[in-house]
């Protein structure tokens, strides 16, 4: 029985930590809502209770962030969509089913993981250079989800590796085959292990910027990292645009996991106890 000191300084030390976790961003929400230093602009006035919301406005209009932000949306969608299933079907067979050489395989998509993207963007651009498929919308979304099914393989592997047999062996009965067992047995109840990977894959593809600035370099295809990185360069000298331009980004991966936290936090502890 934990007493009320002991609770009392558990709660202490978890709202130190998010102090320390949460200064950062609430440092950039206070910059951007800040008067604006930027010399191209004119004075402003007092703003309501201090603030200046307007320079989200601002910044969206001289960052041009509107088609960056549908750019990364749609890049994601695909990333998300095609990962997920991918990722799903993968650790299925290799979580339930035994073929030759499946340990072999896996290891293969192990290297997906460990090997960084760094490594592998120079020649993965000239081999897609090859295809005709540079400065395309498949050039920035088709590595992200081969990167993304690797780590998605290994995740969903573990989840059907620790799933109930009983309930997989009680549907073969029935006469249920793999392709039923899976879509309604089994992954109805690995919600939170699919919400988290959704979560994962989504932040990992909005965030990324190597891929898209080595494999796109039309305008029309820059994603939202490279839009604030542009926007940095060439439309704004002041920091208080530049933090709410970097707002901007962040939300949409934000407001992802404040939807989904649920989920997303009870398909890591689960992945962890099981793993």
């Amino acid at each position: 029985m934990i007493s009320k000191g002991e609770r009392a300084a558990n709660y202490l030390i978890l709202a130190a930590f998010a102090a320390f976790a949460l200064w950062p961003v609430l440092t950039i929400v206070a910059a951007a809502l800040g008067p604006d230093d930027s010399a191209a602009r004119t004075a402003q006035g007092p703003g309501l209770l201090g603030l200046h919301p307007e320079n989200f406005g601002t910044a969206w209009q001289q960052g041009q962030f509107g088609h960056s932000m549908l750019t990364s949306i749609a890049v994601s969608a695909f990333v998300v969509t095609c990962a997920t299933l991918l990722s799903v079907m993968s650790g299925y067979a290799f979580g339930t089913m035994t073929f030759p050489g499946r340990n072999l395989l896996f290891y293969v998509f192990l290297v997906g993981i460990m090997v960084p993207a760094e490594a592998t963007v120079v020649p993965l651009y000239f081999d897609l250079r090859t295809l005709g498929l540079t400065n395309t919308f498949w050039a920035i979304a088709l590595p992200q989800v081969a990167q993304s099914v690797a780590f998605g393989t290994f995740w969903m592997r573990t989840y059907f590796r620790a799933s109930p047999v009983a309930m997989a062996e009680a549907a073969r009965l029935d006469g249920a085959g793999s392709w039923t067992t899976l879509w309604r047995i089994l992954l109805p109840i690995g919600r939170p292990a699919v919400t988290t990977l959704v979560v994962l894959t989504f932040m990992w593809t909005w965030n990324e910027f190597l891929i898209p600035l080595v494999m796109a370099t039309s305008d029309e295809l820059r994603t939202a990292p490279l839009g604030l990185a542009f926007f940095q360069g060439q439309y704004t000298s002041g920091f208080t645009l530049l933090a709410a331009g970097a707002v901007i980004v962040a939300a949409p991966v934000v407001v992802l996991y404040l939807f989904l936290q649920r989920r997303f936090i009870q398909g890591m502890i689960e992945g962890a106890v099981r793993e």
